[in-house]
């Protein structure tokens, strides 16, 4: 199955108020609303994190046919799904170690090293090593059917986070906990408009392959730009594969193919500080291409500031207490929702350095 479509109903709840998590019918907010997003803290403080359902769809133990059980004396399993050299899985894993402790439970890791095989076989360990609960940051949406039978046969909950597989929520996971993709691409969009004018060729990073981050960033950048600024005209795409080195390797060849290029779309920040490295050693100077990019680090924030980007969209990576608020909820019986919104900020030539040690 395709991961369930995000609606533009949005209840918004801090997280020192979401004890049960149960997500009601509440305001509604346009998805195309230009408005400047909330901002929301750096430090990550749980007080301070919002959450947002997605339509309002809930999940129940009963539904998922788990039983309840008391999150403290549980053992709960967290499977990692990429190298740790990237700022937003570093930050992601500090995040849910973080929040375990502070609730005074016993978490077990695993780190797949971005090789899809080795997450399933990590996550049938951590399952045979005891884990009641699993809370999983995907690599690829797809072929999880593993997982998910050997899952259901002990009825552990699975929580996933950042990016969806393709599965049933409330019948193979119970929720999903990430950021509005498509949202996120629209605001690149928007940033990238008002920095070029909304005319100019431009080329695009693409994240990479097999996952639901990218084709949701693509989607909502490309039906923006399409929209609001037909003078933009995308003339270039090729995977950087979220990483930095591949993306210096992809601008160098974009630098050559396309020495008119105006601006730079970066599905990812590590994507983006790889095209400024192309940049500088093709001789440009800072702002001659204008880029945008998705994350939130402090490299590529501090990249503003030094005039080399023009906007980060934040993609936060924070997810411990609304990983075990949701968790803590359902293990009592309380419905949760079975689509959870984290709010993300961005960062602007306005904003970048008076912010700058809120980037992770």
């Amino acid at each position: 199955m395709k991961p369930h479509s995000r609606t533009t109903t949005r209840n918004i709840l801090a997280m020192g108020l979401v004890a049960g998590l149960a997500l009601v019918t509440g305001c509604t907010k346009s998805e195309s609303d230009n408005s400047a997003p909330a901002q929301t803290s750096g430090s990550g403080d749980a007080g301070k994190q919002v959450a947002e359902s997605g339509g309002g769809k809930t999940c129940a133990i009963g539904d998922y046919g788990a039983d309840k059980l008391d999150l403290k004396n549980a053992v709960v399993g967290f499977s990692q799904s990429e190298k740790e050299a990237n700022p937003f899985r570093i930050a992601e894993t500090a995040s849910i170690k973080a929040e375990a402790s502070k609730r005074g439970i016993k978490l077990l890791t695993a780190n797949a090293q971005s090789q899809f095989s080795k997450q399933i076989s990590d996550v049938q360990d951590l399952i045979a090593k005891g884990a009641k609960l699993l809370v999983i940051a995907p690599l690829n949406s797809d072929g999880w059917e593993p997982v998910l039978r050997s899952a259901q046969a002990k009825k552990i909950p699975i929580i996933t986070i950042d990016r969806q597989i393709n599965a049933a929520p409330c019948k193979d996971y119970v929720s999903f906990i990430g950021s509005d993709f498509v949202a996120q691409g629209r605001r690149a969009a928007d940033q990238l408009i008002e920095a070029t004018g909304g005319k100019g060729e431009i080329a695009i990073l693409l994240g990479a392959a097999g996952n639901n981050v990218t084709t949701e960033r693509t989607k909502g950048f490309e039906d923006r730009v399409k929209a609001k600024a037909p003078g933009l005209k995308i003339v270039f795409k090729q995977t950087g594969e979220f990483t930095r080195e591949k993306g210096q390797s992809v601008t160098e060849q974009l630098i050559q193919s396309k020495p008119g290029i105006k601006a730079i779309y970066a599905e990812n920040d590590e994507m983006g500080l790889g095209a400024v490295n192309a940049l500088k050693g093709a001789g440009k100077k800072p702002g001659a291409v204008k880029i945008v990019t998705i994350d939130g680090t402090r490299n590529a924030v501090q990249g503003i500031a030094d005039g080399w980007i023009s906007a980060v969209i934040e993609s936060n990576p924070r997810f411990g207490p609304l990983a075990f608020a949701t968790l803590d909820s359902f293990t009592q019986g309380k419905p949760v929702g079975e689509d959870i919104v984290i709010q993300d900020s961005q960062y602007t030539g306005a904003n970048a350095k008076a912010d700058l040690d809120k980037a992770y």
